[in-house]
């Protein structure tokens, strides 16, 4: 399963990881009784993005009806892992875990955990209401490489320290209250299991407050969370122990699934991990591999057994094998800031002969065209000004920055850069932005990976040596050749088969690892002898283009 920020999705594989059903329930489209948009209640005033946990609730059941519509047979699940987006927070009530060991089969989760939950709402990813808070955190350390160096990651404000810090401030009875926080993750463990699920070894470093390298809570992120040294014990309590096993059994699945959709009672349950993490997972990566998530954020993803965090990036704990870091880079401008560019172009973008008219509104075919028509970084000769672009239609993470759209004009010999105002030096409204927003978040990504990626070999610049796309973006002709443009990809740019359900694929796979492994055998190991990279993967893209590449080193100059 993959609780993510627009739908819940669920897929079902074999032993030998072939995808048999897979089924989706989108929390715009599908839902009843919630007013969401794009999955999420925004409040602009005060920078909050949150999302109702009872809607998830009715996803669960609603899921579940579809999957058993489509011929699924329960009782042949041997095994249950999931993906929840990262960093939101749930807070159970003390009512909470009672209710999940006493489901009635007759009735809907929703209508029954109604009063599980000391506070109704998940703060999002994309929320970024916690700037205070953050400043906190990134103090109480002693500055934001020191609490990088322990938690792998600089404050964020979607981090869950901050989101906890700032929730019993806000709410201190609803705080006082709350029995447990769970992450979205184990969360929907929780209701699977029918009782409360620890944290994963993973998605535990998404909070800003675990000790990554001490394996254990930091006791003065604790303190600072709790708002007071007398209170640090009680948050302690309500985080419980973080799962280090990625493929250990949580216990078998909850008599409610059971009794109501007939799983097998001897179904287990594996630890459930965040999203990111999860999409590690949808295949054996190698060293130098990179993924690259185009989901509604983007995120660039490698595995390696180097922890070297820095504060414009992520590091955490590999989700299944101890000794292995995952290395991330997230944006929270990724497909929405891509689709805003492509409403303009569709709606207004009527200033080049490539522009199809007659194309639907939501339609990609006229950003295609675009960015693959206009000259790398709007160069029609290598002496010409770079057109280089920032679209972030909300407040950035990295860097941490206000909403707004930028574009300026970068003269690489001269070393100059000029805000571009207007039509000005050519720039052409939104036609220009096709390429530009693509290389632009591309850019970013090479800048913020280049001192953690090597030389493939033959005497090239570092670079990855595959580059793996998955996600809704990752069906686009266009973002597909740039990014071998930008990235390089000494191997070329390949999409997995099931891109789109990269994370409930590797959460997936995390099940059948938990259910068959051998003592001792690893993901790694256990999915590289299942895996046919012929049926799963398919390279969409050149890479490495020489010359093409040092000119975008050249761009990160700007």
């Amino acid at each position: 399963f993959d609780l993510s920020t627009q739908q819940l999705k669920g897929l079902a594989v074999t032993s030998s990881l072939r995808v048999q059903y897979e089924a989706k329930f989108d929390f715009d489209e599908d839902s009843t009784g919630f007013d969401v948009k794009k999955g999420v209640i925004t409040n602009e005033d005060e920078h909050e993005v949150y999302a109702p946990v009872a809607l998830w609730l009715q996803a669960i059941d609603k899921l579940l009806a579809r999957l058993e519509h489509a011929g699924m047979d329960f009782s042949r699940v041997k095994g249950i892992s999931g993906a929840g987006q990262q960093h939101g927070s749930v807070y159970w009530s003390e009512k909470g875990e009672y209710a999940l060991r006493n489901l009635d089969k007759e009735k809907l989760l929703e209508e029954q955990l109604i009063y599980a939950f000391s506070h109704p709402f998940s703060p999002n990813w994309q929320d970024a209401s916690t700037q205070k808070e953050c400043d906190a955190f990134d103090k109480e350390l002693g500055g934001a490489e020191q609490l990088a160096l322990c938690t792998g990651s600089k404050a964020h404000h979607r981090f869950t320290g901050p989101q906890i810090l700032r929730f019993q401030r806000r709410h201190p009875e609803a705080y006082e209250g709350t029995s447990h926080i769970s992450l979205v993750s184990s969360f929907l463990a929780s209701v699977f299991l029918g009782e409360i699920a620890p944290c994963d070894i993973s998605d535990v470093c998404g909070m800003n407050l675990w000790d990554v390298k001490a394996g254990a809570w930091s006791e003065k992120l604790v303190v600072l969370a709790s708002g007071h040294k007398e209170k640090a014990m009680d948050l302690t309590i309500k985080l419980g122990d973080a799962f280090e096993d990625g493929g250990g059994s949580l216990g078998t699945i909850s008599p409610y699934f059971v009794q109501r959709y007939n799983f097998n009672p001897s179904c287990s349950i594996a630890p459930f991990t965040g999203d990111n993490p999860a999409t590690l997972l949808a295949l054996p990566l190698r060293p130098s591999d990179a993924i690259v998530s185009l989901g509604t954020s983007t995120t660039f993803l490698m595995s390696t057994p180097y922890y070297r965090p820095d504060p414009a990036v992520h590091f955490f704990n590999h989700p299944t094998t101890a000794g292995l870091y995952m290395f991330m880079l997230c944006y929270k401008n990724g497909g929405l800031a891509r689709e805003l560019i492509r409403d303009a172009i569709n709606a207004d973008g009527f200033h080049r002969d490539v522009i199809d008219k007659e194309a639907p509104p939501k339609s990609w075919v006229n950003f295609d065209k675009l960015a693959l028509t206009s000259p790398i970084l709007g160069q029609l000769n290598e002496t010409d000004v770079m057109k280089m672009g920032l679209y972030f239609p909300r407040p950035e993470i990295v860097p941490n920055v206000r909403a707004g759209e930028r574009r300026y004009m970068y003269n690489p010999h001269l070393k100059t850069l000029r805000e571009a105002v207007g039509t000005d030096q050519g720039w052409i409204k939104p036609d220009d932005d096709a390429r530009a927003i693509v290389e632009s978040q591309l850019l970013s990504l090479r800048l913020r990976s280049r001192d953690l990626v090597q030389s493939p070999g033959d005497a090239l610049p570092p670079q990855p040596r595959r580059i793996y796309l998955v996600g809704g973006g990752s069906q686009n002709t266009a973002i597909a050749r740039i990014a071998g443009e930008v990235l390089g990809g000494s191997e070329g740019v390949y999409r997995l088969d099931v891109g789109q359900n990269a994370c409930a694929l590797g959460a997936a796979y995390k099940a059948v690892w938990a259910v068959e492994r051998r003592p001792g055998e690893t993901f790694e190991d256990f999915i590289g002898a299942r895996w046919r990279e012929e049926e799963f993967v398919e390279k969409i893209a050149e890479g490495y283009q020489k010359g093409v590449f040092e000119r975008y080193g050249q761009a990160l100059e700007g």
